[in-house]
């Protein structure tokens, strides 16, 4: 069965850091870019950062110079290193794995940023 199991969300103070990571499993196809989204309460996801199997990146303007998206092939993991959180941070975040012909979501870890 094809799944993404995301960890390391929680709670932090503004200005601190939280490293999150998702493995995917079960996928028959070849797994292209995985990346990060993001839902706050009564706003629509929105992508955070992706990354392709050649490691090329894309950001959100939000979090340009703030967190990092890695990616090790070999175990078809995604990281998001996410540094100098700040309150509007905090959201749910998904992780996700495009492949040709499908997309598949993690659930989804809660990421909360206080004041």
């Amino acid at each position: 069965q094809e799944q993404l199991v995301e960890s390391g969300g929680g709670l932090v103070q503004a200005g601190g850091s939280l490293r999150l990571s998702c493995a995917a499993s079960g996928i028959f196809f070849r797994i292209n870019a995985m990346g990060w989204y993001r839902q706050a309460p009564g706003k629509e996801r929105e992508l955070v950062a992706d990354i392709t199997s050649g490691g090329r990146t894309n950001y959100a303007d939000s979090v340009k110079g703030r967190f990092t998206i890695s990616r090790d092939n070999a175990k078809n993991t995604v990281y998001l290193q996410m540094n100098s959180l700040k309150p509007e941070d905090t959201a749910v975040y998904y992780c996700s794995a495009t492949t040709s012909p499908y997309n598949y979501w993690g659930q989804g870890t809660q990421v909360t940023v206080s004041s």
